[in-house]
């Protein structure tokens, strides 16, 4: 997210430190490549705005097919000095016992004392990165907002516009009249909100106008300014607050949702007037991130919905906001605060607390495999301990962590197979079993048990993810038509069950192909044929490991990026990691070389990505 950071106008006159270990793998696109509107498409205003870039290593070789140059010629020839080769975690550590001054020193440093550092938060910085002119865009919209130019960044511009907005970029100190518009926009910006009097003024005369009612949205500064304006004290923090993943739990709800930030000034929450009330509040630090009028259509957020850079979990706030205008345009009902919760809200099917849970654990290993089961089954082990809830392990190998003394309760050294887990459950009568800590054999040995209703039978709950999820993501014909259903892409497939099935499916399809059986462990009965001899051999030996066949059109060669999502009973949904793959598709999973996280990923790529990969398994009620 580098080429929107340095873009973005709240960046304004701030020497800006990137703790990421290496920066510019992705260079930077064409930046005066513009959209139907007339915006800049890969940034987030029309220039660099900040002062300086400090960054532990830099990359001069840009891996990405949008690039157009390096990072370092980038700044150089926009006049922004860059630093490297420091260490960021060490200068991140001082700065984080407060927001300090700086200066970026070129050569030795001259003889006596230097001269006192110009705090660029006494400067007017909104009016000097505001637009000087009132631009139109999307003139055919739907509806007309107007939006107070503060230091806007260019996707809140194209959230609205994607709305079918009509939107009128006025500066700073331009005085809103309600017969312009039919809603209030305030963007985000730099500084010191309480130099920005005239805004607040003309927000004062909105809120306090009882005649003619517009709904009104702020973001960043424009949540400041919204705040002070209906009487609210802001107060400059001693860290402030910028990323790209902090927390933020919605009052109405209790739901955390992960937004992106940057702003060093805060709104007190206990000025907030008696008509309003807390929207949003931050996990690390619990400092307000949101108000809202308990009767009128006015809100506004500290954090960054339109995102870029960052997660895109909160854009349905400019949903709300575009339906409250519409609303209030047609003389309806709209309670903005109801809405917000109505969309937040998520019931979950919570089952009672187990008191004893049964988990099928790791399987057999063999000395040289990665065991990564064995891991999490430990960790699985571990997590009930600390719930006070008596485990039951079933692991047929001796020489494993999660079988160490004193983990598990018991321990069944037993082959993960229905007939013996019958049996084991028969004893020891759990009320919980978890089937996902051990690996592709507890899959299909709790699928199995599912069939012959031996949970039910002794009335053990499946925690985590359901039997159904597990059947409708390893059957491949199933997870390729409930990908479809949710508008995402697979390769084209098929599933048979022949190998005259087979070789019809890949004339259909188009050679070459991938043929890989169905649930089955990674690797197994799979493989790449690229005629109908080869695809014969490896049908041969796919249907000799399992029933079902899934023919698919082969990718070899593409790039093949990860992402480990884990969700809760509650839909919370956090991307832990994701990773790119050096070696292109084609190449075992097992052999080919990870980065963690990826490296040549754009911010949209990665966002994207990160939707889907969130989209998928909330479709499929995933749980862990």
């Amino acid at each position: 997210g580098y080429p929107e950071s340095l873009t973005d106008p709240s960046y304004h006159a701030q020497l800006l430190v990137l703790t990421y270990p290496l920066v510019g793998n992705y260079g930077v696109p064409d930046e005066n490549e513009c959209d139907e509107h007339g915006i800049r498409k890969w940034l987030e205003s029309d220039r660099i705005w900040i002062a300086g870039l400090i960054v532990g290593e830099v990359s001069t070789r840009a891996c990405h097919w949008r690039a157009k140059q390096s990072l370092g010629k980038w700044l150089g020839a926009h006049g922004i000095p860059g630093l490297c080769d420091v260490d960021t975690r060490a200068l991140t550590f001082r700065l984080r016992e407060g927001v300090t001054l700086g200066r970026i020193v070129h050569g030795t440093p001259p003889y006596g004392p230097f001269p006192s550092i110009a705090d660029p938060n006494i400067r007017n910085l909104v009016a000097e990165v505001s637009t000087k002119e009132s631009k139109i865009f999307n003139p055919n919209g739907d509806i007309t907002i107007l939006a107070i130019d503060c230091g806007l960044k260019y996707n809140q511009l194209r959230c609205l516009i994607k709305r079918n907005a009509r939107v009128i970029l006025v500066p700073w100190n331009h005085k809103p009249d309600p017969k312009q518009y039919d809603g209030l926009f305030i963007s985000n910006g730099p500084g010191d909100p309480e130099i920005c009097k005239q805004v607040v003024t003309n927000l004062q005369d909105v809120i306090k106008n009882k005649t003619d009612i517009k709904p009104v949205f702020g973001i960043c500064l424009g949540h400041q300014l919204l705040s002070t304006a209906a009487g609210c004290k802001t107060y400059k923090t001693a860290y402030g607050n910028r990323g790209h993943n902090l927390p933020c739990t919605h009052s109405g709800t209790e739901r955390c949702f992960m937004t992106s930030q940057n702003h060093g000034f805060a709104v007190d929450p206990n000025s907030l007037p008696a008509d309003w009330k807390i929207l949003f509040t931050n996990e690390n630090d619990k400092t307000n991130e949101g108000i809202i009028h308990k009767c009128s259509p006015f809100f506004s957020v500290q954090f960054h919905p339109e995102h870029t850079a960052g997660p895109t979990d909160l854009e349905c706030l400019f949903d709300i906001f575009i339906d409250s205008v519409k609303a209030y345009k047609n003389n309806l009902q709209y309670v903005i605060d109801d809405m917000i919760t109505e969309k937040l809200k998520y019931v979950p099917s919570i089952q009672e607390r187990p008191k004893k849970v049964l988990i099928l654990g790791s399987g057999g290993l063999s000395i040289g495999q990665a065991g990564e089961f064995d891991y999490s089954g430990s960790q699985g082990v571990k997590a009930m301990q600390e719930e006070k809830i008596q485990t039951v392990l079933i692991n047929p190998n001796i020489a494993t962590v999660q079988t160490s003394k004193g983990l598990a309760d018991k321990v069944y050294f037993l082959p993960i197979t229905p007939e013996y887990v019958e049996q084991v459950i028969k004893a020891e009568r759990p009320t919980g079993v978890l089937l996902t800590f051990g690996g592709q054999t507890a899959l299909n040995c709790g699928v199995e048990l599912q069939k012959a209703r031996i949970f039910e039978k002794y009335n053990v709950s499946v925690l985590g993810t359901p039997i159904q999820s597990i059947v409708d993501t390893e059957d491949r014909k199933i997870f390729a038509e409930k990908i479809n259903a949710i508008g995402e892409k697979v390769a084209p497939s098929a599933a048979v069950t022949t190998v005259e099935e087979a070789l019809a499916a890949a004339i259909q399809i188009g050679y070459p192909v991938m043929a890989r059986s169905a649930f089955s462990l990674g690797g197994l009965g799979s493989g790449f044929a690229n005629n109908e001899e080869q695809l014969r051999i490896l049908a041969h030996q796919a249907l000799s490991h399992s029933e079902q066949l899934i023919i698919d059109k082969s990718l070899k060669g593409w790039k093949e990026v990860e992402y480990e999502v884990v969700r809760d009973a509650y839909d919370n949904c956090i991307t832990v990691c994701n990773m790119e793959n050096v070696d292109p598709l084609g190449i075992h999973t097992g052999e080919s070389i990870v980065v963690a996280p990826s490296q040549t990923l754009s911010n949209r790529e990665y966002y994207m990505l990160r939707n889907t990969a969130i989209k998928v398994i909330r479709h499929f009620g995933i749980v862990g």
